[in-house]
């Protein structure tokens, strides 16, 4: 019996648009409604434990905010039906305690596979140590990256010891690891090492998930790219609106346009600075904070090209995001995204800022020599999909509870 924490997707029952990890939780929840009568649903309660969600209030939960994230129809309909049932699967698991969950070996559905595919709460190891021991799950965890500790200097203040911790839970309890890609688990494996555990980890590419449905708002007049993700210091921001800048003086009405899409995050005053009291970007730069799927897809296919000059990425979902609607990308010359991408963007230095203005006035021309090479790389490519994703993951959860111990 599979038990999937929803914690996340709760917390998130006020947020407007998903995150990478929001999307990863969502697409597991959607796949054992689907594919497993059998599965159950928990979250950590306020006691500071962990509570059994109905199925029921799981399944209308989780189809409320994948409609939410994805649609442009009734935007503030389906925000207040998302809080009302996010609240509703959190009091119901609080109320109910752990005392349904750790009952349910007992009531013979077999030993539970606890699966949780987001950090919530991995900082907090008595609630492995109490669950392991109550209820005799195994543990499978999905560490998205180790960024945080790789490189503190983008993370918000004490986000690194409090990744440590996360790990350190993970490579503790865990009886089976998946990573997004193999540079999470080269990342991963040294802390697996010092530690003297031998847990089996297993690379499974994250697959994708786009409405067909298309969104309402028409494209900027002007040639255009697009740059999806948070706005926060890894993901580089600063570097385009330097970029931008120059572009806008230079050229005027004639300088393509930036449309950035993505929540503000942290450490980003610089950037905020910019879009707020830059006079030169204000014609130039277009800011969404809380587009639903279907309206970024619109944006995004008549794009010049996908920018992604992030200085640390785990996966790089935007790149698979760019490329399955025919998109071509400019982006970082780092190992993770070199791994999404293969042979088909075109890979730039971070700090290349002449390299970045000379690639995107290229693409920014309606024939476009790089651009039109790259198009053509671009159709042979073949989407990660969910499905065989899940195809990994559930050989993975097979062979843990076939496995002694």
């Amino acid at each position: 019996m599979i038990v999937l924490d929803l914690s996340r997707l709760l917390s998130r029952a006020g947020r407007e648009t998903p995150t990478g990890i929001d999307r990863v939780e969502l697409a597991y929840a959607e796949q054992l409604i689907a594919a497993d009568p059998t599965a159950r649903f928990a979250t950590t309660t306020l006691s500071g434990g962990l509570g059994l969600v109905p199925r029921a209030t799981a399944e209308a939960f989780v189809a409320a905010i994948g409609g939410a994230w994805r649609s442009s129809r009734d935007i503030a309909g389906d925000r207040r039906k998302v809080r009302r049932l996010g609240w509703r699967g959190r009091l119901t698991a609080l109320l109910g305690g752990d005392a349904r969950l750790f009952a349910a070996r007992d009531a013979g559905a077999g030993q539970p596979v606890y699966v949780l595919v987001s950090h919530h709460h991995l900082e907090k190891p008595a609630i492995f140590e109490r669950l392991k021991a109550r209820s005799g799950a195994r543990f499978v965890c999905l560490i998205h990256d180790l960024i945080p500790m790789q490189f503190p200097e983008y993370a918000r203040p004490g986000q690194a010891e409090n990744h440590r911790r996360r790990i350190e839970t993970a490579i503790r309890f865990a009886d089976a690891l998946i990573v997004n890609s193999a540079v999470t688990r080269d990342a991963l494996l040294p802390h697996l090492a010092r530690a003297g555990r031998h847990t089996p980890v297993l690379v499974a590419p994250l697959g994708l998930d786009l409405p067909n449905e298309i969104g309402e708002p028409a494209p900027p007049q002007r040639p255009y790219f697009v740059y999806i993700g948070t706005i926060e210091a890894k993901k580089n921001h600063l570097l385009l609106l330097n970029l931008w800048r120059q572009l806008a003086t230079d050229l005027g009405d004639a300088a393509p346009v930036l449309v950035l899409i993505g929540q503000r995050g942290w450490e980003a005053e610089n950037v905020v600075d910019m879009l707020e009291r830059c006079p030169a970007v204000q014609g130039s730069v277009i800011e969404h904070n809380t587009l639903p799927d279907t309206e970024m897809v619109r944006l995004l296919k008549d794009a010049r090209a996908l920018l992604l000059p992030s200085f640390a990425e785990g996966f790089g979902f935007p790149l698979i995001e760019a490329f399955s609607v025919g998109v071509p990308a400019l982006c970082s010359d780092i190992p993770a995204l070199r791994e999404t991408g293969g042979a088909v963007p075109e890979y730039l230095d971070p700090l290349d800022g002449p390299g970045w203005r000379a690639a995107i006035l290229d693409y920014t021309a309606q024939n476009s020599p790089r651009r039109m090479a790259q198009l053509e790389r671009l159709r042979g490519w073949q989407p990660p999909t969910w499905e065989a994703h899940f195809e990994k993951v559930d050989r993975l959860i097979d062979d843990t509870t076939a496995a002694p111990g």
